[in-house]
């Protein structure tokens, strides 16, 4: 099937500023495609390359949070969002961050179900009221969280990742990006 990567047409690679082509063509260097999320962001480079800083200012730390238990907000809330590129795209990842073939779907289905351990459990319960209720963010949920041993980086970074993808699920749902196919396999059997 052909469908198209969004609502809006992409641009072609050969037409790109030579900072987001050489991004895209190093992504699909590693992965062996072009997620199509880059593809429709891609159409207006200044908001591409505003919101790939933020992702990896977030998302590529190697402090706090494990990169896989920052792939799990993004599938919770993701989840939570109804954004169906997030939840295909990012469980791919967690599921090879964690390397677990279970725990993605289980995430993105009801976290409070999954086989993941308390700490994380609370960190979901924190990024799920940030996504869906922010206003009523008070103290009690940072105590719980301080309780399971978060510091207040690890706070802040779990409320930024909840936020972010708030935002990026909405661009998803609003353009129409379909997850590539090449995600649905990801982690999900091991490489012979």
């Amino acid at each position: 099937m052909n469908a198209p990567v969004s609502r809006f047409p992409v641009p072609e690679l050969k037409d790109l500023p030579e900072d987001i082509r050489a991004r895209i063509l190093a992504v699909q260097e590693k992965s062996g495609f072009v997620p199509n999320v880059f593809l429709a962001l891609a159409r207006r480079p200044e908001e591409f390359r505003a919101f790939f800083a933020y992702h990896d200012a977030l998302m590529e730390k190697n402090t706090g949070l494990t990169k896989a238990e920052r792939e799990m907000i993004v599938v919770a809330t993701s989840g939570a969002n109804r954004c169906q590129y997030c939840v295909v795209a990012h469980g791919a990842i967690l599921r090879i961050r964690a390397k677990n073939p279970l725990v993605a779907d289980q995430v993105a289905i009801n976290y409070r179900k999954a086989d993941i351990t308390p700490r994380q459990r609370a960190m979901l319960d924190f990024a799920m009221k940030v996504a869906l209720e922010s206003h009523a963010v008070e103290e009690a949920d940072y105590e719980a969280l301080r309780a399971q041993g978060f510091s207040d980086d690890d706070m802040w970074d779990i409320a930024a990742i909840a936020a972010m993808f708030a935002m990026s699920n909405r661009l998803a749902n609003a353009f129409s990006i379909r997850p590539n196919d090449e995600f649905y396999l990801l982690g999900r059997v091991p490489k012979g």
